[in-house]
Order: C-alpha cells, then sequence, then structure tokens
C-alpha cells in the first residue's frame, strides 16, 4: 500500500482576489494567481470561496469542458445561460452546469442590500465536446452529524449527476461529534474543506476555509471539539494509477 500523503492548506493562505464588487479566496490557482503546489487535486480544479456585493456579479462569459458547481450559503445567487436557463438561486441550494462544448452564462447578486457568498467549483469532466446541461436544487437534507450526498456520477440518493468519477460529500458537525468517511475504490484522495466553525483530523486542527488534500487515503474521521456546529465537505476523487 502506498503511504498517505496530506497537503495542508489555511484559509489565510489561500490566493486572494478583491476587486470593488467581488471578495474571493482561491484554494487552486485561478486567474492572475499561480501555484505550482496547487493547480488542483485530480480533477478538482478550482474552489473558489466567492463573496458578491449587491448588485454585483460575473458579466456574461463562455465556458467549455468544465463541470461548473456553485452551492450558495448566504444570500442569494441570479444566473442566466444561452441554454435559456434563468433562475435566482437561493441559501442553501446548489447549482450545476455542464459546459460541454460552450456555454455562456452570467452569476449576479440580485439583493440590492445583501451579499452573496457562495462556493464556486470546477471540475474536469471525463470527456470533452459532450452537450451542455444544467441542474439546480436544493441540498439533499440529511440529519446532524450524518453525510449527505451532493454530486455522483450516478446521481443516486436524490445527488446531482456530474460528468466525472467524482463524489460530494457535506455533513453538518454538532460539538463533541465525529463523522467518519472511508473511500470505497484504490487509488483514489479526498479534498476535505471547512465551511464553518472547525474540526480535527487526527492531530491536525481545520478552521473556517482551511482545506486539507490526502492521497492514497482509505478514509477520515472529523471531530467537532469546539462549541459552535461545524460545517464541512469531503471530495472523493480519482488520482490515477
Amino acid at each position: 500500500m502506498k503511504k498517505t500523503t496530506t497537503l495542508i492548506t489555511r484559509s489565510e493562505d489561500r490566493m486572494h482576489t478583491q476587486i470593488d464588487w467581488l471578495d474571493s479566496r482561491h484554494s487552486f490557482s485561478f486567474g492572475g494567481h499561480y501555484d505550482a503546489d496547487r493547480m488542483g487535486f485530480g480533477p478538482l480544479r478550482v474552489v473558489n470561496d466567492d463573496v458578491v456585493a449587491p448588485g454585483g456579479g460575473f458579466a456574461p462569459h463562455p465556458h467549455s469542458d468544465m463541470e461548473i458547481i456553485s452551492i450558495v450559503l448566504d444570500g442569494q445567487l441570479q444566473h442566466k445561460d444561452s441554454l435559456g436557463n434563468g433562475r435566482v438561486i437561493q441559501t442553501g441550494d446548489i447549482q450545476y452546469m455542464s459546459a460541454g462544448s460552450g456555454v455562456t452564462h452570467s452569476e449576479f447578486n440580485p439583493s440590492a442590500e445583501k451579499s452573496s457568498h457562495f462556493m464556486q467549483i470546477w471540475i474536469e469532466p471525463n470527456a470533452k465536446g459532450l452537450e451542455p446541461r444544467y441542474a439546480d436544487q436544493p441540498l439533499v437534507g440529511a440529519e446532524d452529524d450524518e453525510w449527505s450526498l451532493v454530486l455522483a456520477p450516478d446521481g443516486r440518493d436524490g445527488s446531482i449527476s456530474i460528468r466525472q468519477d467524482v463524489e460530494l460529500r457535506a455533513a453538518r458537525l454538532l460539538p463533541g461529534s465525529s463523522i467518519k468517511y472511508q473511500v470505497a475504490k484504490p487509488n483514489r484522495g479526498l479534498w476535505v474543506f471547512v465551511i464553518e466553525g472547525s474540526v480535527s483530523l487526527g492531530d491536525e486542527q481545520l478552521d473556517k476555509g482551511d482545506s486539507i488534500a490526502l492521497s492514497e487515503v482509505e478514509g477520515v474521521q472529523l471531530r467537532n471539539a469546539g462549541d459552535q456546529t461545524a460545517k464541512v465537505m469531503v471530495f472523493d476523487v480519482p488520482l490515477g494509477e
């Protein structure tokens, strides 16, 4: 068995873009920010923690051959695209767009008073030139201290089906509780991100905005040793032979 390797990125060490309407923290290289050690993790290429000011947003722009996911943590996100989709995504909703052979879209904060806070995630698809598609839905509910399957290639258990052998799960951990995740296949890696609160993984404490990449791992156990509810997400990704 190969040795597990880890790479921790602290919240304050994320790359940062700030303009008049956008405050964005990048866990991986993005736009004009480049770090050779942070080019992604398997097919997971972008994880941006975005805050968009009232009325601000991303003007229409094109994408191709990328699975693009937005998870709204607070506020609203207004989506329009060249496929004819137009939605206002609410707090707790997930939006999925498979750019495929090409799509143009815009994302704006429709509120005149409240900022929009969301995670923007890009995953490389398993094939190029596919027909673009779109979906959105509330995050699949789960009990406290249990995993909720958010994304999966087969769309099981109410998750959104994506075009890559990647699974995304989210959990809400109460103070003093713990949760395990077991990898089902060989040659996989886990990328864990703390959305709210803090958790411990072995001897490491991960706080809000921190992430850890684990290669050649069989599973993880996360514990909430703090005094507030923690929210985490874990990506289970292929790493090749």
